[in-house]
């Protein structure tokens, strides 16, 4: 992946766009003159539960209340009230599924700054602490519960507090900060339109500090241009993958569709299966991360087969999360894109490798977050976590109860006393951890580590573990971290990896990890790439974000 990392200065929200400008003759909430004298925005009744963008609404008074009572100052309490007029007084933070995607975004964002900032006036305990208790569990949200309450509010003041911080003054206003978070459905081809026509102050400078940004508009007007021709020809299904020689009108038809996606140079038109077709394929292969084979098979026809509208709506939603991205500091940044199964490092902003990586599996996901890996261990121990215990080795002892020592594991008691045992695995060749873990504290325990199961590096798809990730090649990645250390060389390394005795060192030079989820973005090369939607979160996202007709 191509990576430029920036301040968010702005983030015009994709649905802002066609909203009305100023809703101030909407009536309710705070509005007519009164309203306007204080750069409140009047309440938009407009905004119902049949297209909101969450389901949940809090009472205007509980906001009343909390500002009463947490003594807002009237700078930030102004802000929030026309924030929730806009919105109807809709939640912006969760859903009654849960968290919205914008919500772990922006705490993600949020608690960067406030972790690599030299500014402490942000930091917020009890809602820290929150945070990473709730985005850890599964929810079913109630508006009537006072802790969700309570933290949508305070997300809400961290949101209008980091704006004041970090904003340039007068670049975003007030009324583009409301629509920061989606608040109505739109339709997603009047939404790039809108998107792409319209020149706003805030969405051309983001456009200036972030190329990934950029390029990946681009491409939203290319794609928006190939529907309104007609889009691309539906690619029947083929019997046997077609290969070099072959023949027939469907070949005419895939040339079609690889010259309209520019993946076909020149004008070919013929009906015969040739180098020049075989080509075009591979390039499509690369951009989707499928085996490049240069034949039609099932894969390549499932994803030639996608509309471009479909298209277009994963190109928006990627659109809208590459505005949360933090900005990267100097030094070194570990960037894991999930849905890509890769990791890329960084120094100073230039790419230094990429490698392949295992992620969570389905009902197992590794989480969007950022860390600092100030940790290597060597030769670990991995001690197993209990739904593990529970779900996987007890079931396994009972059948088997020499389990635990051919699998070279040990049975420590019950050390927390809630009657699940503390199992470890001992260092060595059959460690799940393989023979190195790099640590960066976070409430998800998540990881990078080594893994003997090195098979599954070779997939196109690998979704495979327990939510941490494995690393293809752990000694390059372990070399790298510390080839500023003069304690530590390759051949050290490389003993420290093979003992069968623990030892964590402490890294000199710390690395920031960003843990991504990005389903279309473009390459180095300036190519457009699409993955698979590997946990939903697209889906989900746009049953919220677009109207249908």
């Amino acid at each position: 992946m191509k990576y430029i990392f920036f301040i968010p200065l702005a983030a015009m929200l994709l649905t802002g766009c066609l909203n009305s400008a100023d809703n101030e003759n909407e009536a309710g909430g705070e509005n007519g003159e009164k309203a306007r004298s204080k750069n409140i925005s009047s309440r938009d009744y407009s905004i119902t539960k049949d297209n909101s963008y969450s389901d949940l609404f809090l009472d205007s008074a509980a906001l009343v209340d909390f500002i009463a009572r947490d003594s807002v100052p009237d700078s930030i309490a102004r802000r929030m009230t026309s924030f929730y007029n806009a919105r109807n007084y809709q939640f912006a933070w969760f859903t009654s599924e849960g968290f919205t995607e914008e919500a772990q975004a922006f705490w993600n964002l949020f608690d960067h700054y406030v972790t690599y900032s030299s500014d402490t006036t942000l930091h917020n305990r009890p809602l820290e602490k929150r945070m990473n208790r709730l985005l850890s569990d599964t929810l079913t949200v109630s508006a009537k519960n006072k802790t969700f309450l309570q933290t949508e509010l305070q997300l809400t003041e961290s949101l209008m507090q980091y704006a004041l911080k970090n904003f340039e003054k007068g670049y975003v206003k007030r009324k583009e900060l409301e629509r920061f978070v989606p608040i109505k459905k739109a339709d997603p081809i009047q939404l790039a339109d809108s998107l792409l026509s319209k020149k706003h102050k805030d969405n051309k400078y983001f456009e200036d500090i972030n190329a990934n940004y950029k390029a990946l508009k681009d491409q939203l007007q290319k794609y928006l241009d190939i529907h309104k021709k007609g889009g691309w020809p539906a690619i029947p299904p083929q019997d046997k993958p077609l290969k070099k020689g072959s023949s027939g009108p469907d070949i005419t038809l895939i040339k079609k569709y690889l010259a309209i996606t520019g993946d076909l140079p020149g004008h070919d038109t013929s009906a015969v299966f040739n180098d020049t077709l075989a080509q075009g394929i591979t390039h499509f292969q690369e951009r989707f991360g499928l085996k490049a084979t240069g034949t039609l098979n099932k894969e390549v026809i499932k994803e030639m087969n996608v509309s471009v509208r479909d298209r277009i709506e994963q190109l928006l939603i990627n659109l809208g999360r590459m505005r949360w991205m933090p900005n990267q500091s100097n030094g070194t940044l570990i960037l894991v894109n999930i849905p890509e199964f890769n990791l890329h490092v960084l120094e100073n902003g230039r790419k230094v490798f990429d490698m392949n990586v295992v992620v969570g599996k389905e009902g197992h996901s590794t989480m969007q977050f950022t860390g600092t890996m100030n940790q290597i261990v060597f030769a670990p121990y991995w001690n197993i976590p209990p739904r593990i215990v529970t779900e996987e080795i007890l079931p396994e002892i009972e059948k088997d109860p020499e389990y635990l020592a051919k699998n070279e594991m040990e049975d420590q008691g019950d050390k927390d006393g809630d009657g699940i045992p503390d199992i470890r695995q001992l260092p060595g060749e059959k460690n799940a951890l393989g023979k190195v873990k790099f640590l960066f504290p976070n409430s998800f325990d998540i990881y990078l580590h080594d893994t003997p199961a090195k098979s599954l590096f070779s997939r196109n798809k690998r979704a495979f573990s327990h939510g941490c990730i494995r690393l293809a090649d752990a000694q390059k990645m372990a070399e790298y971290l510390l080839r500023n250390d003069p304690d530590w060389n390759s051949e050290k390394i490389a003993q420290a990896m093979n003992s069968t005795e623990q030892k964590a060192v402490k890294l000199k030079e710390k690395a920031e990890v960003f843990i991504t989820y990005y389903t279309a973005w473009v390459d180095d090369a300036g190519r457009l790439n699409f993955r698979d939607d590997v946990y939903g979160h697209d889906q989900k996202i746009k049953a919220k974000l677009f109207r249908f007709s």
